[in-house]
């Protein structure tokens, strides 16, 4: 399994994800990847938030071996075509080390929309979009004109330069839906499952496997989540009711030791994961924690 880890973005300072995609790569993680929002989701509208693609640039230029990926973009906020473009370019400058992770987007982004005037249309209709946009980009990754579709236009390209990545860099879907998960199954080259347990984990990953096997295709299941780690069940106890004070929710969080943070992700292993990308809470020097007792243990096992 490689572990990723997830770049603080919802902040006024440009220099802090970039410290941050630095020590990861320092301390032995494989990624660093970006969610794509204009603001903080659960925060003002008026909120600072980075924008995913000037970063992963930016990290692009100054690492030499982390993955660098999305997590996700979403289809309602970037065209087609301008998301093959953006994707390309940094498949070119990363030297083959970009991941197109995409999703439909949920009612929490419609903050956003509202904000900057992006439509937002209802599930059914977004998955077409994810479905469509997949499609259309792995067709100019190829080099290859997208016919079009119901949602997604025509293009005939070419993505000039291409991409590093003979056709095209990995592309995932993101989401926890079973329509989701058969969609990724049909086209796309991963799935990713945000905070779901290993129990339903290893369900969805069943389904994605049973999905792409109809299709004569192989897809990598990959998980996500907002983790926080502590050295030991006080200091876990303690971290997490400062959380409950201050008004934030432990929801799908995943919570616990480093020792059974490892446990949790060799399950996951164990049901296929080929990636866990770890969006860590608590104080900052639980990357260097995660960094020393965790990754090495769980990357050894690869």
């Amino acid at each position: 399994m490689r572990i990723g880890l997830l770049l603080p973005l919802f902040s006024e300072e440009a220099s802090k994800p970039l410290e941050r995609a630095h020590r990861a790569e320092e301390l032995g993680f494989d990624g660093a990847f970006a969610f794509d929002h204009l603001v903080p989701l659960g925060g003002p509208a008026d909120g600072p938030s980075l924008e995913a693609y000037s970063v992963l640039a930016a990290v692009a230029a100054s690492t030499e071996r982390l993955t660098l990926g999305t997590l996700v973009t979403r289809v309602t906020l970037r065209h087609a075509g301008l998301l093959a473009k953006q994707a390309a370019g940094l498949d070119e400058m990363s030297e083959g080390r970009f991941v197109l992770a995409m999703g439909t987007g949920d009612e929490a982004s419609r903050i956003e929309a509202e904000s900057f005037g992006f439509p937002l249309p209802g599930p059914d209709e977004r998955r077409r979009l994810l479905e469509e946009t997949a499609s259309a980009c792995k067709a100019l990754f190829r080099g290859e004109p997208w016919a079009g579709g119901s949602l997604v236009p025509a293009m005939t390209g070419p993505l000039l330069p291409p991409p590093s990545t003979p056709g095209g860099p990995p592309v995932w879907l993101g989401g926890t839906s079973n329509a989701v998960v058969d969609i990724a199954g049909r086209i796309a080259d991963g799935w990713n499952g945000w905070g779901l347990s290993r129990e339903r984990f290893d369900a969805k990953a069943s389904r994605l496997r049973a999905a792409a096997a109809a299709a004569n295709r192989d897809v990598s299941p990959t998980w996500a989540g907002l983790t926080l780690v502590a050295r030991d069940r006080g200091e876990l106890a303690s971290m997490l009711a400062e959380r409950r004070d201050r008004g934030l929710g432990i929801g799908d969080m995943w919570s616990g030791t480093a020792e059974e943070l490892v446990a949790f992700l060799t399950g996951l292993a164990e049901a296929g994961a080929t990636w866990a990308v770890l969006m860590l809470a608590g104080p900052a020097d639980r990357l260097d924690l995660v960094g020393r007792e965790v990754v090495p243990v769980v990357r050894s096992d690869r």
